[in-house]
Order: C-alpha cells, then sequence, then structure tokens
C-alpha cells in the first residue's frame, strides 16, 4: 500500500503514506475517477497474485521478486524527475526502519499467510490496518486523539473482524497461523505509518524519493534474507513468474505512481477511500479466479470491518474541533488556579 503526514489507506503495495499534496496547475490526461478505479483494482488482485506466485516460488522469493520490480519502475520514475536521493544518515536510518514495517515484513507475512489461507480472507485482513492506527492511538502510541465515533470504529471494526472469523463457531475450520501472520502484516503496516509520520515528515525529500528509497532498502532486506531460507528456484514457471512480476511492477510499483498523483489531484481524504474496495476487489478475484469458497460471515464481517474503518479515519469538523480546543484550554485554567 505507499511521507509522512497523512495516515492513508491500508493496501497491501502501499508504502508510505503520502505527504500533503502540493498545488499542481497540469491537468491529468487520465480523469482521477479512471486512475482512482485502476488502484484499486490493482490492489484488489494483489492478494490473487501473491496466492498465484506462492504456488511456484517460496514466499519469500515471492517478496524479493515483487520489491525488485516495484523498485526498478520507481527508479525510472525517479529519473525522469530528477529527484535526487537523501544525503543524511539519520534520514536513511528511518527509511531502513520504515522499509522493514512498511515492506520487508507485511510483504512476507502475506505471502506466508496464503500459503494456508485464501486470498479473499488475507484482503479482508488486510483492510484491518486503519483498526491497528486507531488502537496504537488509543494507548498514545499516535499524537492523534481519539475521538468517541473514532473509538466506536474499532469497537465495530473488531467485531467485524470476529464475525470474519467465525468465533462463535470457535474458529472451526480456520488456519490460526495464517490468519494471524495476515492480521500481524496489517499491524505492521500500522506501525510503520505511525513511525514514518514522526521521523520522515519534513526531512525535505519528496514522497516519491521517500518511496522508492524505502523499496530499495527493503529489496537489500530480502535479498540477505531470502538466501538464508530459501534455494535458488530451479525453475521459472511461467504463471508464477508472471504474478510475482506483476505484484511489483503493478501492485507496488505503479500503484504507488498512482496514489501519488491522485493525493495531488483530489487530497489525501478522497485518496484513501480506495481502502474500502480494496477487499471487495480481493474476495470478488478470489472467488471468480481461484474458485475460493466464500461463507455469509465473511462478506458480513468484511462489510462491518470496513464500516469500523470509515469510522476511525473520520475527523471531527470544524465547529467541533474548535468546541474541543476550547474546553481543554478552559480545563488547563482551571488546573492551574
Amino acid at each position: 500500500m505507499s511521507a509522512p503526514c497523512q495516515q492513508p489507506a491500508a493496501p497491501p503495495a502501499a508504502s508510505v503514506p503520502p505527504l500533503p499534496p502540493p498545488p499542481t496547475t497540469r491537468r491529468p490526461a487520465v480523469d482521477w475517477r479512471i486512475r482512482f478505479a485502476a488502484l484499486s483494482l490493482i490492489w484488489g488482485f494483489s492478494f490473487l497474485l501473491i496466492k498465484v506466485g506462492t504456488q511456484g516460488f517460496a514466499p519469500f522469493q515471492v517478496t524479493l521478486g515483487r520489491l525488485l520490480a516495484g523498485t526498478a519502475v520507481l527508479a525510472v520514475a525517479m529519473a525522469m524527475r530528477r529527484e535526487r536521493l537523501p544525503r543524511s544518515a539519520r534520514t536513511w536510518g528511518h527509511i531502513t526502519v520504515a522499509a522493514f514495517f512498511l515492506n520487508a515484513l507485511p510483504f512476507s507475512l502475506f505471502s506466508y499467510a496464503e500459503l494456508t489461507i485464501p486470498s479473499t480472507l488475507a484482503g479482508i485482513c488486510n483492510a484491518t490496518s486503519p483498526l491497528w492506527g486507531m488502537a496504537l492511538s488509543v494507548v498514545a502510541l499516535s499524537e492523534d486523539r481519539p475521538t468517541r465515533r473514532r473509538v466506536a470504529g474499532l469497537g465495530v471494526g473488531f467485531l467485524g473482524v470476529l464475525t470474519v472469523l467465525g468465533a462463535w463457531q470457535g474458529f472451526s475450520g480456520l488456519d490460526l497461523p495464517g490468519t494471524g501472520m495476515a492480521l500481524l502484516a496489517s499491524f505492521s503496516y500500522a506501525v510503520g505509518w505511525i513511525y514514518v509520520r514522526r521521523t520522515l515528515a519534513g526531512t525535505g525529500s519528496s514522497t516519491l524519493t521517500l518511496t522508492g528509497s524505502q523499496l530499495f532498502i527493503g529489496t537489500l532486506q530480502l535479498a540477505v534474507v531470502t538466501p538464508l531460507f530459501t534455494s535458488a528456484p530451479d525453475s521459472f514457471p511461467l504463471l508464477p513468474t508472471l504474478s510475482v512480476l506483476a505484484l511489483g511492477a503493478l501492485g507496488t510499483g505503479l500503484a504507488v505512481l498512482l496514489q501519488y498523483g491522485l493525493v495531488q489531484e483530489v487530497g489525501p481524504t478522497t485518496g484513501q477511500m480506495v481502502t474500502y474496495f480494496i477487499p471487495v476487489i480481493a474476495t470478488a478475484a478470489g472467488v471468480a479466479l481461484l474458485g475460493e469458497q466464500l461463507t455469509w460471515n465473511t462478506p458480513v464481517g468484511a462489510v462491518i470491518v470496513l464500516a469500523g474503518a470509515a469510522l476511525t479515519q473520520s475527523r471531527p469538523s470544524a465547529t467541533t474541533a474548535a468546541r474541543t480546543r476550547t474546553a481543554a484550554d478552559r480545563t488547563k485554567r482551571l488546573s492551574r488556579t
């Protein structure tokens, strides 16, 4: 899922949250609605591509391949725009941590998870990232002050997770390790976003530069880890190979550029709405193309999860925010007397 000031959607190929969009004067040739639909499809199909990729390669190899392809796409984009790499060693240190939590770890966890769980379930687990982000803010790991509506969204969202998992049946028939890895991957995105927002905001580098650098570092991390746990593949079967390349070039490379452009044109609030289409597309793709089974609680739970996620991303109106600040100031003055 795509730095640092806005927590966006939680797509599988997003790298870092987008910066507030700078003013732009040139109108893109393709309408933003078409690009929005393309981004939704690309990220929605990413879970199907992971599943197909793991049929021919080890999970770490799938992750390494997608990072290589994604880095190549962003490197070309950076060269065309004459972007400069960060020069500060401190910035590179923060990028290294961000690459682990936003790329290397979650990408690998989703690949391992889809060895044993359907791509539909993985796509729904991915949609819980806003809920994890809200949970972290509740325990004061984020500077965001939770409102009652957002806390309610957290409760609704996790009720949806329990519905998807069939908690009333004792999680019967559910692969707990695989599901746990998918949920942990979504949690990793939330940790990474908060870290990036706190450390990389205001560095002077563009979102494209930070994202490209992050994918490059993530590729290096996987290049070190992969040989330790896997051997070189004996062959490169056509369909899994194409899936990994598409996953990287489209889902991790092109998708970031699409998201970057959307945020510039329509703002982060509209741009992050892609989150709510990803599990729908992932579910439809898994059922239609992979023949995955779907019980009633999966789509019902997914709707509840998305409703909760939407509530956690809501922001108070300007009037409400002003009233909250006034009440807080009044409380401070009273505490001093």
